[in-house]
């Protein structure tokens, strides 16, 4: 089968079109026909190894010391079920689905094996949906979710989403809103247009404006970059808010700790883990139309560098999508 494999780490050209062996499922695994995956910002950072220098050494303990030891790359997969192993009961040949791989990676591929439970979380297609459609939901959608339920969302709040117009942050906004919030989403000049299309109540550019230079206040920052200056977050809390950093570095981790010790306010960081409930809960409101995806462009497999560069520069409005098959 045809793969992009990535033999060390480095900058996107380190990553090459191979054919390898087609994987069997073992007795807890589905094989799945990928037909569509997308590329993260966080497949960037794995293929160039680029993490908080407090997970430095486990993640180079986890992901290989010289090089990826899982040399398949992609998190995200949507496509149909070809075999499944002996144990499982979810799932037959046939079923149309979609996920993340977890720490296994593979999406890369013409196919890939995934376990039923355990690492990854694969679901049943809505039938609405396009593969395009599905694919780019579990990883934004898994992290949008488990930071903005520590947030504890409520109606008639105000919460400010900052680095809103990539994967994490346009179902960020829409669940926001979902909920009943008002939100306020910064991000660069040529992805507020698409921002206030999926909801945003207010945009800020910023390259020309810091968020807290309005005066306002917010129930919840949702710092999905962890790049908001830390005098912004201070300034634009309630007595009583919540700042949640999808990227905590140790820096940020203190300040949070020390800020919340301080005051009444509450810092929350970490990272999000895959959930089976929690992207079943997402189909049925991607199903529902309540969510929409969000896809800047697509490339077909044999592209994967390029996919790789465009992600890398920043430019990326929403997803961008990888065509397998």
């Amino acid at each position: 089968m045809k793969a992009i494999v990535c033999p060390k780490y480095g900058r996107p050209e380190v990553l090459q079109l191979k054919e390898v062996d087609k994987p069997a499922p073992k007795n807890n695994e589905v094989l799945i026909r990928i037909i569509r995956a997308t590329v993260t910002a966080g497949d960037c950072e794995v293929r160039r190894f680029d993490f908080p220098s407090w997970l430095w050494l486990l993640a180079r303990l986890g992901f290989g010391i010289r090089g990826p030891r899982q040399q398949i790359l992609g998190q995200e997969l949507a496509g149909e079920i070809e075999a499944v192993g002996e144990d499982v009961t979810r799932f037959k040949p046939g079923d149309q689905v979609f996920g993340s791989t977890g720490f296994g990676l593979g999406a890369y591929a013409e196919y890939n094996c995934v376990p039923e439970l355990g690492d990854g979380a694969i679901v049943l297609k809505p039938s609405n949906l396009t593969f395009d459609e599905v694919a780019v939901i579990p990883t934004g959608g898994i992290t949008a979710i488990h930071f903005l339920r520590k947030g504890n969302i409520q109606g008639g709040q105000k919460v400010l989403i900052n680095g809103a117009g990539g994967s994490i942050g346009t179902i960020s906004v829409q669940l926001v809103k979902h909920w009943g919030a008002e939100v306020t989403a910064v991000d660069s000049a040529q992805k507020l247009d698409m921002l206030r299309s999926i909801g945003a109540d207010h945009v800020i550019d910023y390259t020309k404006e810091d968020f807290s230079d309005r005066g306002e206040t917010y129930d919840v920052i949702f710092d999905v970059v962890g790049k908001a200056a830390w005098l912004s977050v201070t300034k634009s809390l309630t007595e009583n808010g919540i700042y949640l950093c999808g990227y905590p570095t140790v820096s940020r981790s203190l300040r949070g700790r020390l800020m919340a010790w301080r005051s009444n306010r509450t810092y929350i960081g970490g990272s999000a883990s895959d959930n089976i409930e929690d992207l079943e809960y997402l189909a049925e409101l991607f199903e529902a139309g309540t969510i929409k995806s969000v896809i800047d462009r697509s490339y077909p497999l044999e592209e994967m560098v390029d996919a790789h560069r465009y992600v890398e520069s920043g430019q990326k409005i929403g997803n961008v999508v990888v065509t397998v098959e």
